[in-house]
């Protein structure tokens, strides 16, 4: 079982599963828990990191279809069982609570939901519900 959670590195607190790192690059500030895990597939490329958001999206859910959900999903496995610890928290920066943010880690919660009926839940504050999941944005 596997069970998938999305939250900023600065929201994050160890009793909600394994912190996983989906960013291109490592936070530069102090973490109150230890990060080990990454996920460097589910990081937006550099070719596309600065679009607008919609060209953005487009890419970025390109990449998660060509990786595929049953190879996202033996590498979020893998962390689970080595953990012993089936919530995994896909960690970034953004802060959702500010209503002009947007970030990959809620796109790829909605290409998840979309491609596997799993659902991934934002576990810090968010200004609204995801503009992707309303079908908005894609």
């Amino acid at each position: 079982m596997l069970t998938l959670f999305t939250s900023r590195f600065q929201e994050f607190r160890p009793a909600q599963g394994v912190p996983v790192r989906i960013t291109r690059g490592a936070p530069r500030f102090r973490l109150s828990y230890q990060l080990t895990r990454t996920v460097a597939e589910l990081a937006p490329a550099a070719s596309y990191f600065h679009k607008p958001r919609p060209a953005f999206t487009d890419a970025y859910r390109a990449d998660l279809a060509r990786f595929g959900a049953g190879r996202i999903a033996e590498l979020l496995g893998a962390i689970a069982a080595s953990e012993q610890e089936h919530r995994l928290v896909l960690l970034c920066f953004e802060d959702l609570a500010k209503p002009d943010q947007w970030c990959h880690r809620r796109i790829f919660a909605d290409w998840w939901a979309e491609t596997t009926g799993d659902q991934v839940r934002e576990l810090g504050p968010m200004a609204g519900p995801s503009p992707y999941e309303q079908g908005t944005l894609l």
